[in-house]
């Protein structure tokens, strides 16, 4: 059976998934910052949206995708198809893909499977449930099948991101003004993590490379904890490429790993990220 995987634009693709388009697409989000709006398509100019940010005094928002945007990427010639969503908490994206699922069995019938996964995360976390349904399929196992491994890798994946400038944060009202400074005059980063599809605080270090080790750490702990073999990660990072290097090279000390790939953030993903930020995804 052929298959497509689709991720929404917080699908980060990493240099493997970007050469196997056959297999890979996304349906981009669209991005606002102050009057000027951005489709986070192969267009999306990181260091320019940087900039737009840091200058602009209110804080960047999102726009899903409309179910017809999911709806046109449908046609790709493909027996199973995959949807991988962000977060149905904190993005529409999950309801439009669902919404574009039924328009098509209306339309077209059953011809072709399509399952919508809400990975309860987002950014490095749908990296690596992309690369988990690939893996899947590859195996040759039935869609349904891979459907329930996917609920239950949901429900396993760790997500774990440590932030290097706050400022976004603040702008967007995750973080009072008062604290952002106080944190920022102590060299405090904050970790952060992906519960039941929200953001919450972790942790805090008086640095960046305490607060990546302590990450990793905690990250490969839980992860262990729902695998017997080696595992496999997805690093998605935010204008710091060096950093995520740092980063892999620390998780192999830490366990076996299969693989870790990485992949640079794109456009909501710098919105979550900031500049300088890390994501893992176990």
């Amino acid at each position: 059976m052929s298959y497509r995987i689709i991720g929404d634009s917080c699908m980060d693709l990493t240099e493997d998934m970007l050469n196997d388009r056959e297999t890979f697409s996304t349906v981009p989000l669209t991005l606002q910052v102050d009057d000027a709006s951005i489709r986070d398509d192969e267009s999306f100019d990181q260091a320019s949206f940087l900039r737009l940010i840091k200058s602009s005094s209110s804080g960047p928002r999102t726009a899903c995708p409309a179910p017809h945007d999911f709806l046109e990427a449908f046609d790709a010639e493909a027996d199973d198809i995959y949807v991988v969503t962000l977060t149905a908490k904190l993005s529409g994206t999950y309801n439009a893909a669902c919404v574009a699922r039924d328009m098509y069995y209306e339309q077209h019938g059953h011809r072709k499977n399509i399952g919508v996964i809400n990975t309860n995360s987002g950014c490095a976390g749908e990296t690596r449930m992309g690369m988990f349904v690939k893996e899947l399929c590859e195996k040759g196992l039935p869609f349904q099948d891979i459907m329930k491994a996917a609920e239950k890798k949901v429900s396993e994946l760790q997500t774990f991101f440590v932030l290097q400038d706050m400022e976004t944060l603040r702008k967007t009202g995750r973080l009072s003004g008062t604290a952002a400074r106080f944190a920022t005059l102590l060299n405090i980063k904050p970790i952060l993590f992906a519960d039941g599809g929200e953001i919450k605080k972790f942790d805090t270090a008086r640095s960046v490379e305490k607060a990546l080790r302590r990450m990793c750490d905690v990250c490969v702990e839980k992860a262990k904890a729902f695998s017997e073999g080696p595992l496999s990660a997805a690093i998605v990072h935010c204008n710091c490429p060096e950093r995520a290097e740092a980063v892999k090279a620390y998780l192999h000390k830490l366990a076996d790993f299969r693989d870790i790939s990485i992949a640079q953030a794109r456009g909501v993903s710098t919105i979550y990220a900031s500049d300088g930020g890390i994501v893992i995804a176990i």
